[in-house]
């Protein structure tokens, strides 16, 4: 994992000395000195991570962020982080606690964030294909349903509670979006157990094999919700969409097939249009890739979205979707 240069400020090192008493306690049956633990930052947006050695192994220590108890469900982010550790598509999960959502997960050696970079090349594609197909295709069931239209609405009541600022024009978009729902709906597809933030650097890759983790969001979702953001949060062209779906369908996909993921960009857009406007209202002090602010971050998401509903292909995708045709 690509390591981050640590803020030594009262806070942070609250939260490194939090990290440390919690793997000196919890991975071994006996508790370690906290003092003799190796500690480093990791990458991580919403929450802080920590590569923590003990024992001659290495581990992963999660901090929860700030204000994400507003909108986290600790027991399904659990409960999906011990069905997928099952299954094999996330790290292993050592210990969780459902109060905070502090959890100890095994680090994969070998392994390092995905990027566009890394998707650059098909194989990675591939594997990241396959590591969706194997969740989606596990045959369970989770907690939660995941619907983005409810999570945006519970975002927008915490977001007008603290009369916090929306892009303008955002009502307008949101009604606009109600017609990509309707087409969804119409040739609706089963839910099944899905991530539904799917961001590069929630997933890891080892050069053979991706690994997919941060299961926070995970709930029974339209499978192709996962495709179409971590296309979204990735930045796939229309070749890379079509490659990956090509490897998770295993055939060539449709129209309607792809369509079903240009629509779900465009409310996976829209989606985190409102996260992005939440994380700045929590004054979360790790802006997203390389935005000045979680403002920038939200309006990025928010032009992206209108672009894909104002493209002129747009409306043949969406009818192709509408008759679940190819």
């Amino acid at each position: 994992m690509t390591h981050q240069d640590p803020i030594f400020d009262p806070e942070e090192q609250e939260r490194q000395a939090r990290a440390r008493q919690i793997a000196a306690t919890k991975i071994f049956d006996a508790p370690l000195d906290p003092a003799s633990l190796g500690i480093e930052p990791l990458a991580g947006m919403t929450n802080r991570n920590y590569l923590v050695s003990a024992g001659g192994k290495r581990y992963v220590v999660r901090i929860p962020g700030a204000g994400t108890e507003e909108y986290i469900d600790r027991q399904a982010d659990e409960e999906a982080g011990r069905l997928t550790s099952e299954i094999g598509v996330n790290a292993p999960l050592i210990w969780y606690d459902p109060a905070t959502g502090a959890q100890i997960t095994r680090f994969i050696d070998g392994a390092e964030p995905m990027s566009p970079a890394i998707f650059a090349a098909p194989k990675a594609v591939e594997q990241a294909a396959l590591a969706f197909r194997k969740l989606h295709g596990c045959g369970r069931r989770l907690k939660n349903d995941f619907d983005e239209k409810q999570v945006a609405q519970d975002y927008l009541d915490v977001l007008n509670a603290r009369a916090a600022r929306l892009p303008e024009g955002y009502e307008a978009v949101q009604a606009r979006a109600e017609a990509i729902r309707e087409a969804l709906r119409a040739s609706a597809q089963p839910k099944v157990p899905c991530h539904n933030d799917p961001a590069p650097e929630n997933l890891v890759y080892t050069g053979e094999r991706a690994y997919i983790l941060d299961w926070e969001f995970a709930g029974n979702n339209d499978p192709y919700w996962d495709i179409a953001d971590l296309s979204v949060e990735t930045g796939f062209s229309e070749d890379q969409d079509r490659h990956f779906l090509r490897v998770y369908l295993g055939r060539e996909p449709t129209d309607a097939d792809y369509g079903r993921v240009v629509c779900y960009k465009a409310l996976a857009f829209l989606l985190w249009t409102l996260w992005g406007c939440l994380q700045e209202a929590n004054k979360n002090p790790r802006p997203a890739y390389h935005f000045a602010s979680y403002w920038d971050y939200a309006m990025d998401r928010f032009t992206r979205c209108q672009a894909i509903m104002n493209a002129p292909e747009f409306p043949a995708l969406l009818r192709a979707v509408r008759e679940g045709a190819g």
